[in-house]
């Protein structure tokens, strides 16, 4: 599996695994497939069951063309909109656990979005070889489309340890300091923990220093340790503390 190493806005190294072409291929083959179905509900219930065809035999050929192109805007637009709304997912990366990101560690916007698609229109050209052998030979495992919005399909798939996830050892009398640390996502927590665990094997203190800073940035919380390692300590007890008791 190709592993990808991100590097976030904070200068921090985060690593992923690239969908390999065989889940990017049978994520396409999904999203064909209710594409597909929706056609055939369209054509066969809509203008056939519900009488549509003769509600529009008057119309000229222009009128008929406009209002199929109508119907057919959601498989025009099926991977835009989807990916747009979830965050860069469709319903066939959804089910192979394959999403789309930024190689800069930026949350991939609509406007990355647009461009994959616009993409898609020239790799349609080829039959969808380009697209196919551009992945193949990519070190990061992008077809056109990634390459020019800066993006790559990771796998969300992965050997869940202890170690790897966001839960902390806490006691039962254990007395949280900074409540607004709910304001962190689980995925904020989880990036926080596997990056302070590394850098503190390392002793890399830079690093760690620009966790807290990013911290006290989102949540609005200063350290009152004084000591950056043990605030970090705090903030991963407090968040296990709230979200464990809500």
């Amino acid at each position: 599996m190709t592993q990808l190493s991100i590097t976030t806005t904070q200068n921090v190294n985060i690593n992923f695994t690239a969908a390999s072409v065989a889940e990017r291929i049978f994520g396409f083959l999904i999203d064909m497939v209710i594409k597909i179905a929706y056609v055939i509900v369209l054509f066969y219930v809509v203008f056939y069951y519900l009488g549509v065809n003769e509600w529009i035999a008057g119309w000229d050929d222009w009128s008929k063309g406009a209002l199929y192109m109508v119907f057919m805007l959601p498989i025009m637009f099926y991977s835009l909109i989807q990916e747009s709304i979830f965050e860069g997912q469709t319903f066939g990366k959804r089910l192979l656990k394959t999403k789309v990101v930024k190689i800069d560690g930026y949350q991939a916007s609509f406007g990355d979005y647009l461009i994959r698609w616009l993409f898609r229109l020239i790799e349609m050209d080829s039959f969808w070889m380009v697209g196919i052998v551009t992945i193949a030979i990519n070190k990061n495992v992008q077809r056109l489309g990634d390459i020019a919005a800066g993006t790559a399909v990771i796998s969300l798939k992965s050997k869940v340890t202890i170690d790897s996830t966001i839960l902390q050892e806490i006691d039962d009398n254990y007395v949280p300091i900074y409540p607004t640390v709910i304001r962190l996502s689980d995925n904020d927590v989880r990036i926080i923990k596997e990056n302070f665990e590394l850098a503190y094997m390392k002793k890399d203190y830079a690093v760690i220093n620009k966790l807290k800073l990013k911290i006290e940035e989102v949540t609005g919380i200063k350290n009152q340790s004084g000591n950056d390692m043990d605030f970090l300590r705090t903030i991963l007890k407090d968040y296990n503390y709230y979200t464990r008791n809500m």
